[in-house]
């Protein structure tokens, strides 16, 4: 049996990396943020950080309609370590929750469970100190759930649902592939994956950094 001309191998193995970057176009891709430590307050909350009627002062949009960076911060205390101006999130939400790394919590001595945001059943709680008081709350600290913010339109076109978990690759030095990412789809929303400090520095993250999404 002849073997096969070197030439008919090299043309076998371009067509299949043509393929697996055809097959990768045609695939969902997103952009990529990495989120720090933050804070969502709800109004009884920002009354005792801040002082009775005080408002959220936006000083930048956030990619997500209607959010922003508030130029409030505030000071977390936890049994073994705190942190000093942490960026308050607005606007104001019915309860306050508390966002952080898996490495804030080991510094702060707390077991944060990893949730999504709003899933606070259960969840430990942390000191928070504002220019006009304190706040020791009794829940609310999670590590978030790496998601997908989606809107319904690109959802349809690529056959994804709100609450599906996806994984998400993403190229580099230090590239990786994200397992478990929760779609979580809404017209509120502009189409972003959000992961955390921790993921961010796994994976080297840059700014505008993409991601296909592999169901």
């Amino acid at each position: 049996m002849s073997a096969e001309p070197a030439d008919g191998r090299a043309d076998q193995l371009v067509d299949r990396v043509v393929d697996k970057v055809v097959e990768l176009l045609r695939r969902p891709w997103v952009e990529v943020e990495a989120s720090g430590r933050h804070v969502h307050v709800c109004r009884a909350t920002a009354d005792r950080l801040f002082g009775v009627g005080a408002a959220l002062e936006p000083v930048a949009d956030l990619s997500q309609p209607g959010q922003f960076v508030s130029r409030q911060r505030i000071q977390l205390i936890g049994p073994k370590g705190q942190f000093s101006a942490v960026v308050i999130l607005g606007p104001e939400r019915s309860k306050t929750q508390v966002e952080i790394s898996a490495t804030d919590a080991l510094t702060l001595g707390i077991e944060a469970p990893v949730r999504l945001s709003g899933d606070l059943a259960g969840t430990p709680g942390v000191v928070l100190v504002g220019p006009a008081g304190r706040v020791e709350l009794d829940g609310g600290v999670i590590i978030a759930r790496r998601h997908i913010h989606m809107r319904p339109d690109f959802a349809r076109r690529h056959g994804l649902a709100d609450r599906q978990a996806v994984s998400v690759r993403v190229w580099g030095e230090r590239g990786l592939t994200f397992d478990q990412v929760i779609v979580r789809v809404s017209p509120d929303f502009a189409t972003f994956m959000h992961i955390d400090y921790d993921e961010a520095n796994a994976c080297g993250f840059r700014p505008r950094m993409t991601g296909c999404v592999l169901v």
